[in-house]
């Protein structure tokens, strides 16, 4: 059985100035799909995901598809094994360590979309993450999530982790020399945090293949547990084209 529905992406939940932030988009679609146990939905963004305009979502089983009125595909949701993310499980830091990394945070001067509601500086109804390089490669960061962000359990919305998973491994790439966009993402909920909760978010960079850049993210609570893990593969593009 597929279901569809109608959805819009409100310009505050932005990426690039003209565009959806990829981690917000890959959570609409990863999240609407329902795999069996040992898979986790793995998003692939096929275009810049379009602001303010109705799109199409139709899951299945086995899929999701976010569509444009034309029929375009956005983005495409798939499950694959839940090992793909075993290198997601990056090691974390204190709290203390995390919101002192991000004093190095490169995207406070010279941010390629600033605008970013994961980590833009100026976008004022964002996540504002911070996700500073520690000396060893990886990023880390604090986010204490905000009371905007809670589902009707009063826990985060699950669309928000996505989001939250997004950036703090873009950054570990030299995003500044390097602008990139997320082309796929693969993410994996194992708890949601609770609204208030201080939490740490790590990012690590896995290699790269011509434009393409591999990361590795990993949430942790205010008790050192895992909450969620995610993988991303980014392309590297003209932030001209975008913003």
């Amino acid at each position: 059985m597929t279901t569809h529905e109608v959805l819009r992406i409100e310009r505050r939940f932005r990426g690039p100035d003209r565009s959806a932030n990829g981690g917000y988009t890959a959570g609409l679609v990863g999240t609407s799909l329902q795999g069996a146990d040992g898979s986790v939905p793995r998003v692939t963004l096929r275009m810049p995901p379009p602001l303010e305009t109705d799109l199409g979502l139709s899951t299945s089983a086995h899929s999701a598809f976010l569509r444009t009125s034309d029929d375009t595909v956005v983005a495409e949701a798939e499950p694959v094994p839940d090992g793909v993310l075993d290198e997601a499980a990056i090691d974390p830091v204190q709290y203390d360590e995390a919101r002192a990394a991000e004093a190095s945070y490169r995207g406070l001067t010279n941010h390629p979309f600033p605008g970013c509601y994961t980590c833009g500086p100026d976008n004022e109804y964002g996540l504002r993450l911070r996700p500073g390089l520690l000396g060893d490669g990886r990023t880390a960061c604090t986010w204490t999530p905000a009371t905007t962000l809670a589902d009707s359990d009063d826990l985060v919305s699950p669309v928000h982790l996505w989001a939250a998973l997004d950036c703090p491994g873009g950054w570990s790439i030299d995003l500044e020399g390097r602008p990139s966009v997320l082309g796929q993402m693969t993410a994996c909920i194992d708890a949601r945090p609770q609204i208030g909760e201080p939490c740490v978010i790590m990012g690590r960079n896995l290699g790269e293949s011509g434009r393409k850049t591999f990361t590795a993210t990993t949430l942790y609570d205010s008790d050192g547990r895992i909450l969620a893990r995610a993988r991303h593969t980014w392309i590297a593009v003209d932030p001209a084209l975008f913003n």
